[in-house]
């Protein structure tokens, strides 16, 4: 099992609400609206809603942005670049990016929960340039190619 990394975060808006695991379980911790006025989310719309809060995730490490199912399933509203992702080196004010794919708007107050990150260990690759690569079985078959 991981060492759990520490992550330090400031808030940066008044009424931030911290990151929160919000079951023994849970392995994304909530990330909360930090609003000076409630958003309507329309139909098809986007919005990019502010946390309140920015991190110092640490070297090695990235924070995975990602939906909540409960917006999805109820609402149909889901985060746009899912999953987003908070570089190491990042220290602006962790904002999160919600479209609206339901019938019907969806007002987003301060202290709504409106997505869940995971802090996940991020491995940099070393790209190097080949002449040819080696054969697979699935072979260049792409999108489909292995099934339904």
């Amino acid at each position: 099992m991981n060492t759990a990394p520490k992550v330090e975060y400031i808030v940066v808006r008044a009424n931030a609400a911290e990151p929160r695991y919000m079951s023994a379980g849970s392995a994304g911790a909530d990330l909360f609206a930090c609003l000076d006025e409630a958003i309507i989310l329309e139909p098809k719309a986007f919005a990019t809603i502010p946390t309140g809060i920015a991190m110092a995730i640490p070297v090695g490490w990235e924070g995975e942005v990602r939906p909540r199912s409960g917006l999805a399933s109820r609402f149909g509203v889901t985060v746009l670049n899912a999953p987003g992702t908070i570089d190491s080196d990042y220290r602006g004010e962790v904002k999160v990016i919600l479209i609206n794919h339901g019938r019907v708007p969806l007002t987003i107050n301060s202290g709504d929960r409106i997505a869940q990150i995971l802090i996940k260990p991020a491995i940099r690759a070393n790209y190097v340039v080949s002449s040819e690569l080696d054969k697979s079985e699935r072979g260049e078959g792409g999108f489909g190619s292995t099934g339904k």
